[in-house]
C-alpha cells in the first residue's frame, strides 16, 4: 500500500480530552441532579453528543432539551481545553508526516466548537488543514462517512488511506470506510476485526512507516 493520507480521530487520539469530556459530563449531570452511571466512560467513549443525550434521556430521565443539555455540558468543559495536553508522540507524528507532504486531517465526532478549541489549545491549528466535525457529515461514526468526508476532501482514494482512532465506534468507522485502520486504545484490549492494534506511538510510526 502506498501511504498517500492519515486521517486522525482527536479526543483520546491526537489530545488527551476523554478525561475532560467525562469530567464536563459528570458535572452537567450533578447539576441536574443524576447521579453519573460507574461505567459512564465506557458507555460514551468516541460517542457524539446526540447519542449520549438520547441515552441520558431514555434511561436516567435527563428532560432539559438537547440544546439546553449540550450548553450546559460545553459551559464545564471549554474552561477545562485550556488545560489540554497531546497524547504523547501523536502530534510530533501529524507534524512530521505533514513536512513529508503526506495529506491528513482530523476526524472527529465532536461538535465544531470542540474540534477547533481543542486543535487551538495544543497549538494544531493552521491555515488549510483539513477537520471534519459531527456538524460536517450527516451521520457520524460509527458509520463511514466521517472518514470518506475526509478522504474525498483530501482527494484520495479511501484504500489509500489509513483510518487512526482510539475507540471502537471510530476504528468501526475507518473499517467501514475501506481503510487501513489503526486502533490505538487508551488501554490495551481487542480492536475490532481488521484493525490493527497499537499500544504505543512508536507502534504507529512502524506501521505508518516513519
Amino acid at each position: 500500500m502506498t501511504l498517500k493520507a492519515v486521517f486522525w480521530d482527536m479526543d483520546g487520539t491526537l489530545v488527551d480530552s476523554e478525561p475532560l469530556h467525562e469530567a464536563a459530563l459528570i458535572a452537567a449531570l450533578h447539576s441536574v441532579g443524576i447521579a453519573p452511571p460507574t461505567d459512564l466512560h465506557e458507555r460514551v467513549l468516541g460517542i457524539a453528543a446526540w447519542p449520549v443525550y438520547e441515552m441520558l434521556r431514555d434511561e436516567f430521565g435527563l428532560d432539559l432539551p438537547f440544546d439546553d443539555w449540550i450548553v450546559r455540558k460545553y459551559d464545564h468543559y471549554l474552561p477545562m481545553a485550556q488545560t489540554l495536553r497531546p497524547r504523547s508522540g501523536a502530534i510530533e507524528i501529524f507534524n512530521e508526516l505533514r513536512k513529508l507532504g503526506v495529506e491528513q486531517a482530523v476526524v472527529s465526532n465532536s461538535d465544531r466548537l470542540i474540534v477547533d478549541a481543542n486543535l487551538r489549545a495544543v497549538g494544531l491549528f493552521y491555515p488549510g488543514m483539513k477537520t471534519i466535525s459531527r456538524n460536517d457529515v450527516r451521520e457520524g461514526k460509527p458509520h463511514p462517512e466521517p472518514f470518506l468526508r475526509a478522504a474525498w476532501l483530501a482527494g484520495v482514494d479511501p484504500a489509500e488511506a489509513v483510518a487512526v482512532d482510539d475507540s471502537m465506534t471510530g476504528a468501526t468507522a475507518g473499517l467501514a470506510a475501506g481503510m487501513k485502520t489503526v486502533f490505538w486504545p487508551e488501554a490495551p484490549m481487542e480492536g475490532p476485526p481488521g484493525a490493527i492494534v497499537i499500544n504505543s506511538a512508536d507502534e504507529l510510526r512502524a506501521h505508518l512507516g516513519l
